[in-house]
């Protein structure tokens, strides 16, 4: 049992001066600093964030969770596509390859649930250009999954998008979108397989992919809390016939509990007071994950700035040369 009284490192704003440094940027969870103009060191801080806002509590451990499944999966799936990372130096630290990113990510569902199932349950039965099946319940499977592509955006909210009108902007070539949506089903069945050899059902989940020369490579983060959705398989038909909500190990609970709370991140919400309990409690379903998932218990590891530095620092000197 973990004792949060204890003061963890909980990453904030990071601040660093690697070697070879050409750029940094700071995404929503995560600090990015380009190495040489062809590495990237990502640092996976404990902010998290929900409709496209940063919550403003950190969250234990999460940065750890996320850099720590994420290179899991990234292993377990290499030989399906070729990704991005080279080392994790830090459990939440990632070194690898910098690469130009598709501006558009893949998300592909397995069941009606989230965003889809609001849409669906508003009247709607378009999404992305597919048009979805009548008299369905929230978190039913789909008869096979679908792919509902959304754009990358640098500011403000993602939005969805079709195939048609990705391939019509430019945004991906005919050929190009025919291999990401093959790489898509494939990381996604792989994803599949592993969260069912945990008995937990991986229900859907967003992949990114950039460009090394002419190579298509998967990027950043995949099958984490914060990409993906992940509910218990055991007792699963039992729930949906009775019409219960289905017990789950993503990050929808904290959506569920912004919108319980009157936050959807639109203009003149004001995001909820999260109590130190509440912290905690995000904290224990994150780290949860992590142990169900990858069947290994998480160990914590409380490290200060210099410790990243020196160990990262390292890393990149073993990389690139010192």
């Amino acid at each position: 049992m973990l004792d949060f009284k204890v003061i963890t490192i909980l990453v904030f704003m990071t601040t660093f001066q690697f070697p070879k440094q050409t750029n940094f940027y700071r995404g929503k969870v995560r600090d990015v600093y380009t190495i040489d103009d062809n590495l990237l060191v990502m640092i996976a801080s404990n902010r998290i964030s929900a409709f496209d806002v940063v919550l403003p509590e950190l969250i234990p451990y999460k940065g750890q969770v996320l850099n720590q499944i994420a290179a899991f999966m990234l292993h377990a799936t290499k030989n399906i596509c070729s990704n991005w990372l080279l080392d994790v130096p830090v459990p939440n630290v990632s070194i690898g390859k910098k690469c130009v990113p598709f501006k558009i990510e893949m998300v592909i569902r397995g069941n009606l649930t989230g965003h889809a199932w609001r849409t669906y349950n508003s009247g709607q039965r378009n999404l992305c250009g597919l048009t979805l099946p009548e008299g369905m319940n929230e978190n039913d499977f789909f008869p096979h999954p679908i792919i509902t592509p959304s754009t990358k955006a640098s500011e403000g909210h993602d939005e969805d998008i079709s195939k048609e009108e990705i391939i019509a902007s430019g945004l991906a070539t005919q050929k190009e979108w025919e291999m990401l949506e093959n790489f898509t089903h494939q990381l996604f069945e792989r994803g599949k397989e592993i969260a069912a050899r945990q008995k937990l059902i991986l229900v859907d989940t967003k992949y990114e992919f950039g460009k090394l020369g002419d190579e298509i490579v998967l990027m950043d983060e995949i099958h984490t809390p914060d990409s993906s959705r992940y509910f218990y398989a055991e007792g699963f038909e039992e729930r949906q016939q009775k019409g219960k909500r289905q017990k789950q190990l993503s990050k929808e609970f904290v959506r569920e509990w912004l919108i319980e709370n009157g936050f959807m991140g639109k203009e003149g919400q004001t995001v909820p007071q999260m109590s130190n309990v509440w912290v905690q409690t995000i904290s224990k379903r994150y780290i949860e994950l992590y142990e169900k998932l990858t069947g290994e218990n998480f160990i914590p590891t409380d490290l200060n700035d210099e410790d990243i530095l020196q160990c990262t620092t390292a890393s990149l000197n073993n990389l690139i040369g010192s």
